[in-house]
């Protein structure tokens, strides 16, 4: 089965990120800041402007022949009182009433027009007769020059922070270039692998030393699995000696025909318990060389019939399998992962089924039966050795994940479906010819 699965949330992507939240967080602070040095340099100049406008006025009135400054030092704007009347100049008329309030001040007074105007009323005299000069200055033009600088610095934070998004990218991207291969590399071992090793080279850096550190570990594990591969071995050499006698034995004692049915009953309940055993020393012999894992073969439909009808009881077993189903297994090993699964539910329901679905990556094996379900003190600790709900030595589903694992794929109980029973998902590479 199939989805959309989202992406998960990287360090590089959280690098990024992060860059991006700082510099655009630095362009807002630059931003402002450079508004507010265009505004004081735009107050600045506005003032500078209006002082050399007055100052002229002021002179001319002050050092004239007839205290009337020329045309030329009376620019728009710029009126001239003597005793609070008009002598030179104009007032405009949206500030004629802001010109009569400051054509008698005494002292140096500004006055602003909403955003639009500013005022400078300057006290002069001519003779014994008080007067003000009042120039004004329109801010509009450093209103457009202030938005244009604003304009410049928000466009050079946009850039800043785009840039420095892209080399943030670019830098995490490479520098964490060997830990998207240690994943994958990883990702693409399995325990069977155990002479990989991600080799990067001298630790001349942080990420080839945590190479390093991790080839390392990797040893460590390795000569881990192959100590329990090798104990495994030695274990089921010897017990298959001694399992062997007995199975002669009670071969022996059965085919004598003095034999009461009871007893000959028992014996093959030994007998079978015997195959069982042997079985599972089998599997544990194999998994242990690594047999398992090194078998190349194709299983199809029929070879799973014919595999597990000795292990269906009572006609118990149903087989729901596509005619185009193949998997990348030998037919031997899948008998050994679906048989504990079916013995299981043969012993505790009427119906053991066995469909299949592929989804272009693998092939997973559903074996549901109509049994009571697993136990609910059982469903987190079911794979482990030894754990049984009664009957067996508790190892047949922990084998079957192993060989399952060793082949490349899983086994899992499916938690997601309702009603009784149970449903083991068998997960093993292959695929399923015109259905997926």
């Amino acid at each position: 089965m199939t989805g959309t699965r989202a992406e998960p949330w990287t360090v590089r992507r959280r690098l990024v990120l992060v860059t991006f939240l700082v510099s655009a967080a630095v362009a807002v602070v630059l931003v402002a800041v450079t508004n507010s040095i265009i505004d004081r340099t735009t107050r600045s100049v506005v003032g500078r402007v209006l002082d050399d406008r007055a100052a002229a006025v002021v002179e001319a009135v002050e050092t004239g022949p007839d205290g009337s400054p020329p045309a030329a030092v009376l620019g728009p704007g710029t009126a001239v009182y003597l005793d609070g009347r008009l002598v030179a100049g104009s007032a405009p008329p949206l500030l004629r009433e802001s010109f009569d309030r400051l054509s008698r001040t005494e002292g140096r007074r500004t006055a602003s027009v909403g955003e639009e105007y500013r005022i400078l009323a300057v006290p002069v005299a001519r003779g014994d007769v008080p007067g003000a000069v009042v120039v004004a200055e329109s801010l509009r033009p450093y209103e457009r020059d202030e938005r244009t600088g604003l304009v410049v610095a928000g466009s050079a934070g946009v850039v800043m922070v785009a840039l420095a998004s892209l080399v943030a990218a670019m830098i995490s991207r490479r520098a964490l270039r060997p830990v998207r291969q240690m994943a994958a590399a990883a990702r693409a071992w399995s325990e069977q692998d155990l002479d990989r090793r991600f080799d990067l080279g001298p630790p001349s850096d942080e990420l080839r030393a945590l190479g390093q550190v991790l080839d390392e570990l990797l040893d460590d594990v390795a000569a881990a699995i192959r100590a329990e591969q090798r104990l495994s071995a030695e274990m089921a050499h010897e017990l298959r000696s001694p399992l062997t006698t007995v199975r002669a034995t009670v071969e022996l004692l059965a085919s004598r025909a003095d034999l009461d049915d009871d007893l000959r009953h028992d014996l093959a309940v030994i007998e079978k318990a015997c195959a069982s055993m042997s079985g599972t020393i089998t599997v544990l012999l194999d998994e242990a060389r690594g047999s398992a894992r090194e078998a190349r073969g194709l299983t199809g439909a029929d070879d799973i019939a014919g595999a597990l009808d000795a292990s269906a009881a009572g006609g118990r077993l149903v087989l729901d399998l596509p005619d185009g189903l193949e998997l990348r297994v030998p037919t031997e090993l899948v008998a050994r992962i679906l048989g504990p699964l079916v013995e299981n539910g043969s012993r505790l329901a009427t119906t053991v089924t066995v469909t299949a679905r592929g989804d272009g990556h693998g092939v997973d094996l559903l074996v549901s039966d109509d049994g009571p379900g697993v136990p609910a003190d059982l469903v987190d600790r079911l794979f482990e050795p030894g754990v049984t709900d009664g009957g067996g030595a508790g190892l047949g589903l922990a084998l079957a994940r192993r060989l399952a694992r060793g082949a490349g794929g899983d086994l899992r109980l499916d938690r997601t479906g309702g009603g009784s029973g149970a449903t083991f998902v068998v997960r093993l590479p292959g695929r399923i010819s015109g259905g997926g």
